[in-house]
């Protein structure tokens, strides 16, 4: 008798194949049998008046903070709005909204199969790459409309991640020129592009009062990005030993997609490092790990500029080379943004010095000159402070009137 061996990765990985083959199936027979039932009776098409007026996109729950400002905004000026979430945990659940609506669509392609068949007229995400991979443009959808969810480079997703929104709300009036190039570039028409401010760090900023700081102990939180160029996987144990060896308060904050990419590097480093000194953060709110720092070691992760400009902190960052090719940056001649006021604002680290981190953080703790060139980098990047939800939602208005 013979036996076929698979192994647990490889058993999982065709079980999501299958699952997300039947669930695509279902969706895409869903519509086949609209459209034979409007080619029979012609009453199977859906009318404006059918569709709904705005969906809301949420892939994951961790993204509840840009959206939660637009929905409150819509709920105050009694506008209803759908909210699709492919987390069953979103927060958006333990809401009590009177109109706004929501509901679990599953993860992966059970999830993208559904909003492949949307009859909405204006869709909002922060989930790049429409039209690319496998979320793709719904036909009874009459707008799609993306929102960056961090002060960072337009250009930072992988390449296409904007090419084929139909508008983009943005953090800062920055972003727009590298937007426009790539539209010249690659010959696709001009998406309509707002700067309405970061919706993200205004709920986070309006929540500051409510976490404590470190105290007059030194603290130092690890928050890197993930992938091959993040700290955390290039240089692993070579940084964590001497950072071990100062005897501060060390919080690891790994980027989240670290837990599902990059598991067998954390589990190893977990294993190691442990100890009264040293604690893992996987908390999905990063509020109070920012809160107690003392001074943040990074490298390219969007969340320094969450620090800098919400505690007006110098931050440390790794100086490792970032392989821009499977980005949109990689298309623009310019340095990106982020890479360039790094140098003003932060504190380079290189591995040579590694050895001397201690002296380093002590040094970056007592710097009070790069305060100014925070607040500057922050007026830049963060524009609207505080009112990014009400431009959303009255610019989404102001689009489903011409839609109507």
């Amino acid at each position: 008798m013979i036996f076929l061996y698979i192994d647990p990765g490889t058993g999982s990985m065709l079980f999501s194949v299958v699952i997300g083959l039947v669930a695509t199936l279902y969706f895409l027979s869903k519509a086949f049998i609209i459209k034979i039932k409007f080619l029979i009776t012609g009453k199977g098409n859906i009318s404006k008046e059918q569709k709904k007026d705005i969906v809301i996109f949420s892939e994951d729950k961790r993204y509840w903070g840009v959206f939660k400002p637009v929905i409150d905004e819509l709920e105050a000026l009694n506008v209803p709005v759908t909210y699709y979430s492919q987390d069953k945990d979103d927060p958006f659940f333990r809401e009590n909204y009177k109109l706004a609506k929501g509901e679990f669509i599953g993860k992966g392609n059970l999830g993208f199969s559904k909003l492949n068949i949307l009859e909405a007229k204006i869709c909002l995400m922060t989930t790049p790459g429409l039209d690319v991979y496998q979320l793709k443009r719904s036909k009874g959808v009459d707008y799609y409309y993306h929102v960056l969810h961090a002060v960072d480079d337009a250009t930072s997703y992988r390449l296409f991640g904007l090419d084929y929104f139909d508008g983009v709300f943005l953090t800062g009036s920055y972003q727009e020129a590298h937007i426009r190039f790539l539209e010249k570039l690659r010959g696709i028409r001009e998406k309509e592009l707002v700067v309405a401010g970061c919706t993200y760090l205004d709920s986070l900023e309006s929540r500051l009062k409510n976490f404590e700081s470190g105290g007059n102990e030194t603290t130092v939180l690890l928050a890197p990005s993930w992938g091959p160029s993040g700290i955390l996987t290039k240089y692993g144990e070579s940084l964590l030993t001497p950072l071990a060896d100062t005897g501060f308060n060390i919080i690891i904050r790994p980027h989240p997609q670290s837990l599902i990419s990059e598991k067998n590097t954390i589990d190893s480093l977990m294993e190691k490092y442990t100890g009264e000194k040293i604690r893992w953060d996987f908390n999905r709110e990063n509020l109070e790990s920012l809160a107690k720092a003392s001074i943040m070691i990074s490298d390219f992760s969007g969340v320094i500029f969450d620090y800098a400009f919400l505690f007006e902190k110098p931050f440390i960052y790794a100086n490792c080379d970032f392989d821009m090719r499977p980005y949109d940056a990689y298309d623009v001649p310019e340095t990106p943004w982020k890479f360039r006021i790094l140098s003003e604002i932060g504190i380079p680290l290189e591995e040579k010095n590694f050895c001397n981190i201690k002296a380093v953080i002590e040094k970056g703790i007592k710097s009070e000159s790069l305060n100014q060139k925070i607040r500057a980098a922050k007026e830049t990047a963060w524009e609207h402070r505080g009112e990014a939800g009400k431009i959303i939602a009255d610019n989404i208005l102001k689009k489903l009137e011409k839609i109507n």
